[in-house]
């Protein structure tokens, strides 16, 4: 054992000059190596923390915040200058770039590696280049005179000294480029010194310029929307006004969006947090606004052709034009659909969503897809089946359906509910779910007319042919009943004591046949009131002799129907 372990303590002797030396070599690999680095601007103070990235940038940014511009320098890699341009230039050049960071795009230092190698830390192992270390780093990409640029660190290293941090020369170059389109405007200029000191997030100066610059957004957006509605006064009746009238909110949001833009690129910029802010938010009611005003034409379009073809909404239209009216709706649907995820993915990626936060939702796309699925059943499953009603059409706008006992008549099918009007005019509001999974009767699925049952319960001694011929002459007379050759008069049922006798009429739709029915009831019943009393059902008592002869009298009964008492005495064989 003792011999076993000489072994290997010797092989390890020997092999660790040889790790040694190529963890030295790998490590050679990630940096770039230069002879010499701002030899025009001297020693690096103390004050210039370049190891890592996070600190050489949160160097960089609390050294020119001090007006430490010099010191700042120290931070750029001004390689592509002469000594002596690096000490004239070094300095204004930090000040351009600390002013187009500040204003161009709001920069997280904390999301910077804190590690000297960069090495990508990715615990889910998900990043391409998970556990790699990295000689360069994007910070931002701004865009000026149509053109995309890029602010990158890079690791350098000269000789056996310490590698660090720099922002690249390719980076330098553009500052003044990028300086001209976000420096500040002419009357950030003008601002007195001591209004730019930095309170929290925003320096003393935005925060009065802020709220006045929301101000004026704010009473130009109300003059556009009153503007507006003048106009759409004016114009003549019909479409053009009808459209205008409902354009006056999204047209004054889309007028707040362009000025405020117009502002910002023009008069007056912010700090980055500020103006990113500004910007994904303009971008969102942009968006938005000329979202709402194309849907806002459709509707108008389908609300147009809606009065021409179908007229108002009820089941006394022909089935072909509430099938119509339906597909009309279900197109707006689709159509709202495709404009909600055409703005949503505009406004993604114009906030460029896509490429700076792509893989942290991949990371998250499991979870995220729980919760939408937890949160959110309700609401796809009430849009799909609002779908699938709208395809299937079991039911149409305008048809008349019986659905939980009320009658009610189909205004609308929307994406979640379904709005029902009842008879006497209130509106049921269903969920589409709950309304497609219960039973529910389509009174216009083929015809809007309607075959109804009147029942009465007579004597036995009433006359059934006088009745039929009375009750044809009712059903004739009244102009709610149609299909005079299906009138039918038939005896349906009896007991002991009474008959029950059905009339069968045709209404030209349920509504009118269900009041065709309740008059010519009033008028059977009152034809046998006047005519022939004696039909209404008697209740018969039945006295035994024994009864008789006491001089009983019989006993009270609850009467639940007219009725004359006959007394009739059973004899014994």
């Amino acid at each position: 054992m003792k011999t076993l372990a000489a072994w290997i303590l010797l092989a390890l002797a020997l092999a660790s000059p040889l790790s040694l030396a190529q963890i030295e070599e790998d490590d050679g690999r990630f940096w770039f190596t230069t002879d010499e680095l701002n030899a025009g601007l001297g020693q690096a103070p103390d004050e210039v923390r370049r190891v890592t990235p996070r600190e050489a940038v949160r160097s960089f940014m609390a050294l020119t915040e001090e007006g430490e511009f010099a010191k700042a320098a120290h931070l750029l890699n001004l390689s592509d200058l002469t000594p002596e341009e690096q000490a004239e230039r070094g300095g204004e050049l930090a000040r351009q770039l600390s002013e187009v960071l500040r204003r161009g795009e709001w920069l997280n230092v904390s999301n910077l590696p804190a590690r000297r190698d960069a090495l990508v830390e990715d615990a889910t192992g998900q990043h391409p280049r998970a556990g790699q270390p990295r000689r360069n780093l994007p910070l931002v990409s701004l865009d000026a005179r149509g053109e995309t640029y890029d602010i990158r660190l890079g690791r350098y290293r000269v000789g056996e000294d310490e590698a660090v941090w720099l922002i690249t020369p390719e980076s330098i170059s553009a500052v003044g480029l990028l300086y001209e389109e976000y420096g500040p405007s002419w009357l950030e200029q003008h601002i007195p010194d001591r209004f730019n000191t930095t309170y929290g997030m925003l320096k003393l100066w935005e925060w009065v310029a802020i709220p006045l610059f929301l101000v004026v957004i704010g009473l130009l957006g109300w003059g556009v929307f009153v503007m507006v509605g003048v106009v759409s006064r004016w114009l003549p009746g019909g479409m053009p006004r009808s459209f205008t009238a409902n354009v006056r909110v999204p047209l004054a949001f889309i007028a707040m969006s362009l000025m405020a833009q117009i502002l910002l690129d023009y008069v007056v910029s912010f700090s980055g947090a500020a103006t990113a802010s500004f910007r994904v938010l303009l971008i969102v009611i942009l968006a938005w606004g000329l979202g709402l005003v194309a849907l806002r034409l459709v509707d108008t379009f389908l609300l147009r052709m809606t009065r021409r073809l179908v007229g108002e909404i009820d089941d006394s239209k022909h089935r072909d034009e509430r099938k119509l009216l339906t597909s009309l709706y279900a197109l707006r649907r689709g159509i709202i659909l495709v404009t909600v995820i055409a703005v949503t993915v505009y406004i993604l990626a114009q906030i460029e969503l896509f490429g700076t936060l792509g893989l942290s939702l991949l990371a998250s796309a499991s979870v995220l897809t729980v919760l939408v699925g937890i949160a959110g059943q309700a609401v796809l499953g009430n849009i799909l089946s609002s779908f699938q009603v709208s395809l299937a059409k079991p039911v149409r706008i305008g048809d008349l359906v019986v659905f939980e006992d009320e009658w009610c008549y189909v205004e609308g099918i929307f994406y979640t509910f379904i709005r029902l009007r009842t008879w006497d005019e209130r509106r049921v509001i269903v969920p589409v779910r709950y309304f497609v999974s219960q039973p529910f009767q389509n009174l216009s699925a083929k015809e809007a007319k309607q075959y109804r049952r009147l029942v009465l319960h007579l004597h036995l001694s009433a006359d059934i042919g006088c009745l039929r011929e009375r009750f044809q002459a009712f059903a004739r007379e009244d102009e709610g009943v149609i299909e005079h050759d299906q009138l039918a008069c038939f005896v349906t049922g009896q007991t002991e004591t009474s008959l029950e006798v059905s009339f069968y009429l045709m209404g030209s739709e349920p509504i009118c046949a269900w009041e065709a029915e309740a008059r010519i009831r009033e008028k059977l019943v009152a034809y046998i009131r006047d005519h022939h009393p004696e039909w209404w059902p008697r209740e018969v008592v039945v006295l035994s002799h024994h009864d008789v002869a006491r001089g009983a009298r019989p006993a009270a009964r609850t009467v639940t129907r007219p009725a004359r008492v006959e007394d009739i005495t059973d004899r014994e064989p």
